[in-house]
């Protein structure tokens, strides 16, 4: 018994070493590196392999292949603007991710290593970096949606100064499909942007709830809904009083249409379009981002027509601008594949006199936009 003691003991030995061997563990292949004259090479050492290619928005045409010196393949970018960067590289065609780079992100079930290009304070790359500023915080909560009968997940961004007892507005910032309730906060940097735009003077303070959008799942990842056999009791629309209940229930929060605002990506901008209509009066501020915006998923029928076949529908249209919100802002890329839905939109919305901003961007369907938009968007409100 005794030699069985000695055996573990030297077992948990030997794993302690190698777990504080991995801590310490050095990659001298040096990635990302960031060139003075604005471009980044990336880098990844993998002597045995045939070819290495590499994906990514940083990459001309978005995929390239790795040239190979000594075992460690290389790849440089063209001059890069500010903007957040992901890729990953391919290893004789298995996936893999920059081993020399710790940042890392997961849009749906994939995940990409990232990096940040900066010029100036306040670009786009300066808003979505940490700064030496005052930082709000970010809870995980579980709240009770009696709507859909099940506990549920969602993310809130408290500001700077939040604990000191003062009541500040919400924005209820909303996801596309296949995210979840981390979305905004990893590929959306939604944290940092509220950080920096507060601290730069240009958005007020305010909490910012992310929650999961999918009915089904009871929180992210994407795969717990898609295992689950039953059907949502209700829509997320119907149900998202829940969350705006457990919001007031649990946070010093100022109240009413002037201090509560909805937006979101997508899904998360048709989510928007719909729970605005739902609740007329509720929201002073709406943003649809690149948003999926239809009243029948399956109907041939123009977004004018929805409206005129659906009687009920339209009325909610009307009640949310007879209560004169402060902004309908509408965002979307002229390459993204919702833009007829939104120019539908657009068209129905100046026919019956209803007011709104539109911001038209280059791009597409891509998280890019859906930062800048945020970023645009937030100095807007309150």
């Amino acid at each position: 018994m005794k030699r069985l003691y000695i055996l573990a003991a030297l077992l948990l030995m030997v794993s302690t070493i190698q777990a504080q061997q991995a801590i310490f563990e050095r990659h001298d292949t040096r990635s990302p590196e960031f060139n003075s004259d604005g471009t980044v090479t990336l880098r990844i050492k993998a002597p045995e392999a045939k070819k290495v290619g590499i994906i990514g928005d940083c990459v001309e045409n978005g995929r390239g292949e790795m040239t190979n010196q000594d075992g460690v393949w290389t790849y440089t970018t063209k001059v890069l603007p500010p903007e957040l960067y992901s890729y990953r590289f391919y290893v004789d065609g298995v996936e893999t991710q920059d081993a020399g780079n710790i940042e890392r992100s997961r849009d749906v079930r994939s995940f990409m290593s990232t990096f940040i290009i900066s010029r100036e304070e306040g670009d786009c790359g300066y808003l979505y970096q940490n700064h030496n500023v005052e930082h709000g915080d970010v809870a995980h909560v579980w709240y009770d949606s009696p709507t859909l009968g099940m506990k549920r997940r969602m993310s809130i961004y408290t500001p700077p100064g939040y604990d000191k007892g003062k009541a500040y507005p919400v924005l209820y910032l909303l996801h596309g499909a296949g995210g979840d309730e981390e979305a905004w906060l990893t590929l959306g940097r939604t944290a940092q942007i509220m950080d920096n735009l507060i601290a730069l003077g240009k958005a007020k303070p305010m909490i910012v709830v992310t929650p999961n959008g999918n009915a089904s799942d009871d929180a992210g990842p994407l795969e717990t809904g898609l295992a689950r056999k039953d059907r949502p009791k209700a829509s997320y629309e119907e149900s998202f009083q829940d969350i705006m209940n457990y919001v007031k229930d649990h946070y010093k929060i100022k109240k009413g249409p002037d201090n509560t605002a909805v937006c979101g990506l997508s899904m998360g901008g048709g989510h928007t379009f719909r729970i605005s209509m739902l609740n007329p009066g509720t929201f002073g501020y709406m943003g649809l981002f690149s948003a999926a915006v239809r009243l029948e998923w399956n109907s041939q029928k123009n977004l004018e027509q929805q409206f005129e076949s659906n009687q009920k529908a339209a009325e909610q249209m009307k009640a949310l601008f007879a209560a004169k919100p402060h902004l309908y802002w509408i965002a979307i890329g002229k390459d993204d594949f919702l833009f007829q839905q939104n120019a539908e939109l657009r068209q129905y919305l100046d026919k019956m006199q209803y007011p709104y901003e539109y911001y038209e961007s280059e791009g597409g369907h891509i998280w890019r936009n859906w930062r800048i938009y945020l970023s645009m968007f937030a100095p807007r409100l309150f």
